[in-house]
This record gives structure tokens, C-alpha cells and sequence, in this order.
């Protein structure tokens, strides 16, 4: 069966629904948006990225000529905003040419802008097995050796998107540490590797050796697919971790095709262009490009089979909405049955994530960062 997909008119209507409020449209500008969405033709990846890359390019050289004149506040928030406007170019991933170009220039005017963020962030590079591990550190201006909470995203939504969790936990007195999930962004391993969990180990050690934060506190937040790797890092780093919290993810089930088949051709309901989106998404995690692939390398990554579910793990928190369709509520059932005590927090009458459309996210997000700072205490 192939993965249905949206039709054009669908999309520009969802977008236009999104715009200016919803990921990953928050922090657009809605007047743009409309006339970028006027002049859409079609669906082509190619055409998606030129159209947003375009917006992105212009206001990535309005911040460089207001950083000629010295206005250094303004380019920062000029640059940022030519962030967004790539990061949508490269949505969900960047599995086309143009799409690329986006992405580098998403990577290229978020750095740009990142000393004028608050607080200021900082570009990690962490040597790893040849490679590096990249991570952005970020610690609440006049706290004295916070704890650290790194997090992480699912399949589209990578570090330099983690802004509004990120000043949620700044909020309260936690510094962050954002990273790629294994696939996405600049991690150095593929999703299907069967131990890509070290590269958050790799952090870790790196947090351990920072002044600035405490590194006997830290916390590890995974949110959509990201929740996965966060509440299997809950079991492999055990003694390291004063708590994890797996927002939206499976663990088992997710990964068997009974569940996968459909979830990647049919549901996926809260996704932006459809199953055939999420597909295309969840497939360049892997570095495969069919559905037959994806569901061959997927049962690997279940958490029962890895042996994992019955050994300790650190505290615990499950955290998703009931009608969730791309990743079903019975894996926290089955995390409940096994191993250490854990804590939940279903939503019921709520999709992925335990969003509800048209509705804000903010219990949710409170729900998450509540337990964090307690943890963390």
C-alpha cells in the first residue's frame, strides 16, 4: 500500500491554520505565509524549499546590513527570524536539493543569532569515535551551577527547534543542552543503529566536565520519536540520570508492523502533509528511502527485544495523549509492566504529544518541565 498524502489545497489550508501558533509555523509571519502559500504550485520538494528559502535568504541579508550599521539587537532577531523561515524550507527533512540549501542556511542564521539569544548560546563540538557530537548550551544568566536537562526532538523537529521547551526550563532555574536524535540533524549515527544511544552517553561524560552547570544533576527529555531514545538512555544510563522523560514515543509495539504499516500509510493525522510525509521523515532517520525498508530495520529498536524493559532504570516519566497515531499509548502500558516504577501522564481526548488541534500545548509542556525541576532539585 503506498502512504496517502495531502492533497495541495489541504496543505495550504493547514499551513494558514498553523501560521503565526503551531509547529513549525509559531514564529512566522502570517501576512508572508499567505503570499508565500498564494504562489504554491505544487508539492515538489524542490519548489517547497526555493519558496521558503527565498523568504529566509531576504531576511538573512537584512541582519547582515543591520550588523554593518551596529544594530547588533535588531540583526539578532532579524536573523533569527531568517531561521524560521529556512527551517520550514527544510521541513520535514531535507531529502532534496533544495531542501538542503535550506538546512544550511537554517544551521548558518541560527548561529548567527545565537549571542542574542537569552540566555546566549553556546556551539558544543564533542570528539566522537572520529566524528563529533554537536550540542547548544545554554544556562540561565546569575545561576550558580544549575542542573543541566539535555533534550531533543523526534524525526522533524531537531535541535535548533527546541526554543520554546528550552525558555520553559530556563524559566525555572534549569540550564539546557539541545542535541540531535540518532538520524536527524548533526548526529553522527543513523537511527538504525543498534547502540546510537552513546552519542547522548558522549554528552553526558562532556556536561560532566562544564563549571558552569552541575554535572551530577542532569535530565534527559525526548519529545516525539526523540521520547524513545530518552526513556532507553532512562535504562542504559540508569545511574547518571535523576530522571527522563519520554513525550509521545513507543517503545515496542510502535515498531512492529502490525502498528507501523498503518501509522505510515493511512493515520498520522496531526502531521503537516500526511502519512506519506512522516514516511519520507521517519526514513531518512534510517538512510532508506521505502516503507518495505523502514519496516525490515524498525523491530530492532524495540526496547523488549533489546532485553532492556526488566533491567533499572532512572526515574521515569511517560507523557502522551490518549488517540495518540503515530506512536500507540500501549507502549507506556508496557513500560508500566516492566522494570523499575515509573510515572505517567495520559491525555485523554489527545492526540501525538497530547496536543489537541486548536488547542495550546501549555499543560502539557508545564506537566513536562514541573517534574524536571522537581527531579532536578
Amino acid at each position: 500500500m503506498e502512504a496517502k498524502g495531502r492533497s495541495l489545497e489541504e496543505i495550504k489550508s493547514e499551513i494558514l491554520r498553523r501560521a503565526g501558533k503551531i509547529n513549525p509555523f509559531e514564529r512566522v509571519q502570517r501576512e508572508e505565509v499567505q503570499g508565500l502559500v498564494g504562489r504554491m504550485s505544487s508539492l515538489d520538494p524542490d519548489l517547497w524549499g526555493s519558496e521558503w528559502g527565498k523568504l529566509g535568504s531576504r531576511y538573512e541579508l537584512q541582519g547582515e546590513a543591520q550588523e554593518k550599521r551596529g544594530e547588533r539587537e535588531a540583526a539578532g532577531k532579524t536573523y533569527y527570524q531568517a531561521y524560521e523561515y529556512y527551517r520550514i524550507g527544510r521541513y520535514p527533512v531535507p531529502s532534496s536539493p533544495e531542501k538542503m540549501n535550506c538546512y544550511q542556511g537554517a544551521l548558518r542564521s541560527f548561529l548567527r543569532a545565537a549571542p542574542y539569544l537569552d540566555p546566549p548560546l553556546e556551539r558544543v563540538e564533542i570528539p566522537f569515535e572520529g566524528k563529533q557530537v554537536v550540542g547548544y548550551l545554554q544556562v540561565p544568566k546569575g545561576a550558580q551551577r544549575p542542573p543541566v536537562v539535555m533534550h531533543w526532538g523526534g524525526v522533524d523537529g531537531w535541535k535548533e527547534d527546541r526554543r520554546s521547551s528550552s525558555e520553559a526550563l530556563h524559566k525555572i532555574g534549569l540550564a539546557t543542552f539541545t542535541i540531535d536524535m540518532p538520524g536527524a540533524g548533526e548526529n553522527p549515527l543513523l537511527g538504525q543503529d543498534p547502540r546510537a544511544e552513546r552519542t547522548f552517553s558522549a554528552a553526558i561524560d562532556y556536561l560532566a566536565t562544564r563549571k558552569e552547570v552541575d554535572g551530577k544533576r542532569i535530565a534527559v527529555m525526548g519529545g516525539s520519536f526523540g521520547g524513545y531514545w530518552a526513556a532507553k538512555l532512562a535504562h542504559v544510563e540508569a545511574k547518571r540520570l535523576r530522571g527522563a522523560v519520554n513525550w509521545g514515543a513507543g517503545v515496542h509495539y510502535t515498531f512492529q508492523e502490525a502498528w507501523l504499516r498503518p501509522a505510515l500509510t493511512e493515520r498520522a493525522s496531526q502531521y503537516l502533509m500526511g502519512p506519506a510525509s512522516l514516511l519520507d521523515a521517519r526514513s531518512y532517520i534510517f538512510g532508506v528511502k521505502t516503507l518495505e525498508e523502514v519496516l525490515k530495520i524498525a523491530p530492532s529498536l524495540s526496547l523488549k527485544t533489546q532485553g532492556l524493559l526488566d533491567q533499572p532504570s532512572a526515574p521515569l516519566l511517560c507523557v502522551n495523549g490518549k488517540e495518540d497515531d503515530q506512536h500507540p499509548v500501549e507502549d507506556i502500558y508496557l513500560l508500566l509492566e516492566h522494570g523499575s516504577p515509573k510515572e505517567v501522564r495520559i491525555f485523554p481526548g489527545a492526540g501525538h504529544m497530547g496536543r489537541v488541534p486548536g488547542r495550546s500545548n501549555e499543560e502539557v509542556l508545564e506537566t513536562v518541565t514541573r517534574w524536571l525541576k522537581q527531579k532536578l532539585s
